[in-house]
């Protein structure tokens, strides 16, 4: 089975959403990490800066790298925000 953790730039992204936002989230990956394959519900990033997957989950995007059967969360923001560099 699946499990998801935080970086913790990311933990602090997802405690500045709206709190039903952040729900909304914290949801979704309870289910993609239920899922067999959960990166079979993933779109592979072509900038690997960033990370090497994301999901989508309403207006917001979850960017991710996967170690062993862990989703590593790297950034969650809005989808006008997430993929500008700093």
């Amino acid at each position: 089975m699946w499990q998801y953790r935080f970086t913790e730039i990311a933990f602090k992204q997802i405690k500045k959403l709206p709190i039903l936002e952040s729900q909304r989230i914290i949801t979704k990956l309870d289910f993609f990490c239920k899922q067999e394959n959960p990166l079979k519900l993933a779109d592979y990033l072509t900038d690997f800066r960033l990370g090497s997957y994301r999901f989508r989950i309403g207006d917001y995007r979850v960017i991710f790298d996967v170690k062993d059967e862990y989703i590593v969360v790297l950034a969650v923001g809005h989808r006008r925000d997430i993929y500008r560099k700093n």
